[in-house]
């Protein structure tokens, strides 16, 4: 999902070096990764719970939630980001509609790209350095009330 994985990609294969797939099938969806909960606590002081699949690895973050048909309400991933950086990514090969949810290292969010359109080569910028960044199904952060500020309880951010 992120826009330099296809680059390096491309580059290790023509370097050669054999890239390694999460999944003998590239164009299918990726097994399911690992799991953890994490909530987030809206300014209204409701806490919404989901399981996320954790996308450790940079190639696990490659392919995210590409070529899945959909992502059930409750669930998404979580892409950490260690040291926090501008994140950019993009919907190439992902069907379902995203929710984008950037957080900080303190667990705020500090920008929501809501409904991400399927299939789009547009870049999708955090615009800010962030320690995470959740995907959601869209449509997920605007019916829970989710929103910039909310905090997000996770492992990674000393809860959860």
């Amino acid at each position: 999902m992120r826009i330099f994985a296809p680059v390096l990609a491309a580059s290790l294969v023509l370097g050669g070096v054999a890239l390694a797939q999460v999944n003998d099938d590239p164009t299918g969806p990726q097994p399911q990764l690992p799991t953890e909960q994490l909530s987030i606590t809206a300014d209204n002081g409701k806490t919404y719970n989901f399981t996320v699949e954790v996308a450790a690895t940079e190639q696990q973050q490659a392919y995210g939630l590409m070529f899945r048909p959909a992502v059930p309400a409750g669930t998404g991933m979580l892409f950490p980001v260690d040291p926090p950086s501008v994140q950019q990514f993009w919907m190439k090969n992902t069907i379902a509609p995203l929710d984008m949810v950037f957080i900080g290292a303190d667990g705020t969010i500090k920008t929501i790209a809501e409904n991400t359109v399927p299939y789009s080569l547009r870049s999708i910028s955090s615009n800010v350095p962030v320690a995470a960044v959740l995907e959601l199904a869209g449509g997920a952060t605007a019916a829970d009330n989710i929103s910039v500020g909310d905090k997000v309880i996770a492992k990674q951010f000393g809860g959860g």
